[in-house]
């Protein structure tokens, strides 16, 4: 408590300056409240308040009939160039047969695999990273570690069918979980 009071003696010029410095800060914040309406947010679930304009206008279409709804689309259409939107039919569209659709295109091979490493035995883990070094090219062994340690992870993606049964095979020799996406 003591060297809180001799700091104020020593620096009373520059606590007076602060002072100053502060009560200009305030003075300015207070001014430009005063000059600028601050807004509150609504809170969800309550509908935004809407302009006097809009809801007279809202209230003017409503009790138009249906006559005068048309009279009113077609001018709008008019005036701000929009295109005629195509009709829609009243009873919807008619559902199609889907048979002939399935039967007319042929259906998609895939080609490309993704090999998954989901998890591993803690038992085979030092086999499971040598193997995945040898397996990814430029990987050093604490790098294959890593990636063991973050499974589920990508081993190799975008690979022929039999590429990715051979690393299952290999992968699943040394105690991991790999799936074939």
């Amino acid at each position: 408590m003591n060297s809180i009071r001799i700091m104020l003696q020593r620096n009373a010029h520059q606590l007076r300056q602060f002072h100053k410095c502060v009560a200009h800060n305030q003075a300015e914040a207070a001014a430009a409240t005063a000059t600028e309406k601050l807004t509150i947010p609504v809170p969800e679930g309550v509908d935004k308040p809407v302009s006097p304009k809009i809801d007279k206008i809202a209230q003017e279409i409503t009790s138009l009939n249906l006559i005068e709804v048309a009279e009113l689309s077609d001018l709008l259409k008019k005036r701000l160039n929009l295109p005629d939107a195509p009709v829609m039919p009243v009873g919807g569209f008619a559902a199609a047969p889907r048979v002939e659709e399935e039967e007319a295109a042929p259906k998609a091979i895939k080609s490309s695999f993704t090999v998954k490493l989901m998890k591993f035995d803690d038992k085979q883990k030092v086999a499971l990273i040598k193997e995945i070094k040898s397996i990814l090219p430029g990987t050093n062994l604490v790098q294959a570690k890593k990636f063991v340690e973050s499974a589920p992870q990508v081993v190799k993606a975008d690979i022929a069918k039999e590429e990715a049964d051979k690393l299952k095979e290999a992968l699943s020799k040394v105690g991991a979980e790999i799936v074939i996406e």
